[in-house]
């Protein structure tokens, strides 16, 4: 076996891959950018090799550093993970000639599916099912519009060198297709440098099913089942699952079959990923296939307990796969929500800077039946880097059944508290609370569909309004307390909002918190409190069942947060809680117009002019704040009225930098 590997990649993968080394005796070395100087990757190799600034262009993208650090450290093979070099046919090759081996598919097998069009011509000779379409180049407008005309609308416009979600469009028109195709082309010429374009019939409603396989040099190939990947916003995933709550046995067995007769016929000898879209009827048409180790591959680690970085590194080896498919067999449900640095409360804009607080879920099996793995790259502490993806963490959990597993992921979100950058958290949990999500019925347009008007939070139902009151009601008992009030009070107004709840405090002979809930015939009870001023975490059981809110004291009350729902709450007595509503309710000031600073620092530019139309997502500042610069987008589109700033100005948080009319 190899006694060193070199892993040119970071973040949460590369922490994933030495993990695995560590447990087979294998030795790592980690390269990194001055960006991930001090990375927890780097943190945990055995050795790590600078090769260049943050940029990736200047550093992971370079196969001349990666070389030189392999031949620097001793290293004798180079697992790329995911993303950067990974499925570079070119520089696959450029190892095997310097006689370093590649821990992933021979070079031939990248090349020939990294070209979407080669590859579908391949999967259709294999016997594999194939989305209607036109696989040959296309040179004009007029002749995609012809040939859209021939398929049918509506119509997928890809570019062949695709991935990433960028150049694709739908086309539902002849006027569509004239215009897209000519924007395609274009946006595919800019992100690859390759401007070929093909046509596609576009699956109504459909679903994103990939089906994990794994090959060795000996001709051997077997699959291990499906993930489920519907979830996406802008065509990048954000939930994944394993099994799929579409397929049926026979389904699976046949989907499992075709992906394994494409990998034969490229002679496939690692871990990859053949990715079909599925019709709700359960068809089934290839898409393409990924030739390395997917983002999401942890939710067919938990179903199958086989680990597939080890399998990578030991076919890479030479090793003969240890199992065939009848030894592999199905184990429950997982789930993976993928945490990003980024605000959904403002349309999921990347967040960047300090992790300030990262509190994560205990993993393992837990108690309530479900288990939790957290694969994660960054620390508290740590600052999410404006040059790469904005992932914290791919946050899985296994269940029994899809239902446990569910369950079991709402209440690892739950267990999980950041602070310092915006986080999807609230999102997720949201999500996993959706009863479309929960019933399976589900496809690609599913986040456009359950929240068009992009994600505001959730009202709470009936249980999370039982944990506001109950919480607000428990600490506000603690802070009484420790302050040595001797009134001893115990009826008190909570205030969730403009809606007050009259609760009587009372303990058992247990010691259990008793809330008698006024005007109403039940009461709550709360056991098994943790919490205590300054814990960002409220964890107790409410009338039996565990749960964990997110918490803060601000001047009158708190703010706390379960899952997707967020109130201010306050705790009164009945008198003062007269006054509050007398008090006239505050209308927040209208600043969907100003971009302001989010905090103070140093502005390096604002590219943007007064009259100037700006779009959606478009940068229109940037902060430079804690040796990080913070880019600012326009959450709408606008003319710009006024810019109060320029480049060398210092600002204080909330100031004004740009105004649109």
């Amino acid at each position: 076996m190899f006694s060193k590997i070199l892993i040119a990649n970071r973040g949460e993968i590369a922490v994933r891959i030495i993990k695995t080394c560590r447990r087979m005796g294998i030795k790592t070395v980690q390269v990194y950018s001055e960006a991930d100087a001090g990375s927890l990757a780097v943190e945990m190799a055995d050795e790590a090799v600078l090769i260049g600034p943050a940029p990736a262009n200047q550093s992971y993208l370079l196969a001349d550093r990666i070389v030189d650090a392999v031949r620097q450290t001793g290293a004798e093979a180079v697992h790329p993970g995911f993303g950067f070099l990974s499925e570079n046919a070119g520089f696959a090759r450029r190892l095997r000639d310097e006689g370093i081996v590649f821990i992933g598919p021979h070079p031939e097998a990248i090349e020939a599916m990294g070209d979407k069009i080669s590859s579908k011509k391949l999967a259709a000779e294999a016997g594999v099912s194939t989305v209607p379409g036109h696989m040959g180049l296309i040179e004009t407008p007029d002749e995609a519009v012809r040939i859209a005309n021939e398929i049918g609308y509506p119509v997928m416009i890809k570019a062949s060198a695709g991935g990433g979600g960028k150049g694709i469009r739908v086309a539902h028109s002849d006027a569509d297709m004239a215009e897209g195709f000519s924007a395609v082309k274009a946006e595919a010429l800019n992100a690859f440098g390759d401007d070929r374009v093909f046509l596609e019939k576009f699956i109504i409603d459909p679903r994103h099913i990939e089906i994990q396989v794994l090959g060795d040099k000996h001709g051997n190939v077997v699959h291990l089942f499906e993930r489920e990947c519907s979830i996406q916003r802008r065509n990048q995933k954000v939930i994944e699952e394993a099994l799929s709550p579409l397929l049926d046995e026979k389904t699976r067995a046949a989907m499992g079959a075709q992906a394994v007769a494409l990998a034969k016929a490229v002679n496939y000898d690692s871990a990859g990923t053949v990715e079909f879209v599925a019709g709700q009827d359960k068809s089934f048409y290839f898409l393409e296939m990924n030739t390395r180790l997917q983002v999401e591959h942890p939710v067919t680690e938990l179903i199958t307990g086989v680990d597939l970085v080890e399998q990578m590194i030991r076919s890479a080896w030479g090793e003969k796969l240890a199992f065939e498919q009848k030894d592999l067999a199905i184990d429950g449900w997982a789930i993976e929500s993928r945490i990003y640095a980024e605000d959904p409360y403002r349309g999921f804009l990347p967040s960047i800077g300090r992790l300030v607080r990262y509190d994560q879920p205990e993993e393992g099996p837990h108690p309530d039946g479900y288990t939790v793995r957290n694969d994660s790259g960054v620390r508290e502490g740590d600052e999410i880097s404006m040059f790469y993806d904005p992932m914290i963490a791919k946050l899985c959990a296994w269940g029994p059944t899809r239902d446990a597993a569910i369950d079991g992921m709402a209440r690892a979100l739950e267990d999980t508290h950041l602070q310092g950058v915006g986080h999807n958290v609230s999102f997720l949990a949201a999500v996993m609370d959706q009863p479309r999500f929960r019933s399976g019925h589900i496809s690609t347009s599913y986040i456009k569909d359950e929240f068009p008007d992009g994600f505001h939070g959730l009202a709470p139902d009936r249980r999370q309004t039982d944990i506001l009151i109950a919480a607000a009601a428990a600490m506000n008992e603690i802070l009484t307390e420790l302050s040595g009030d001797p009134s001893g009070r115990t009826d008190w107004i909570v205030l969730i909002g403009q809606d007050a709840h009259g609760v009587t405090l009372s303990y058992d002979d247990d010691e259990a918190l008793t809330l008698d809930l006024a005007g109403e015939d039940r009461a709550l009870q709360l056991a098994d409190i943790d919490w205590r001023p300054g814990l960002a975490q409220f964890r107790a059981a409410l009338d039996g069942e565990p749960f964990t809110a997110e918490v803060a004291r601000v001047a009158d009350g708190f703010v706390i947060r379960h899952r997707a729902a967020r109130a201010r709450v306050r705790v009164l007595t009945p008198a003062v809680a007269a006054l509050y509503a007398r008090l006239p309710e505050k209308v927040a000031a209208d600043t969907s117009k100003l971009i302001q600073s989010p905090m103070p620092g140093l502005v390096v530019a604002i590219p943007v002019a007064v009259g100037q139309e700006v779009k959606t997502g478009e940068t229109v500042a940037v902060i430079e704040a804690m040796k990080m610069q913070n880019i600012l987008k326009a959450e709408r589109d606008g003319v710009v009225k006024a810019v109060s700033a320029r480049a060398g100005d210092p600002v204080a948080a909330d100031d004004v930098l740009v105004e649109f009319e």
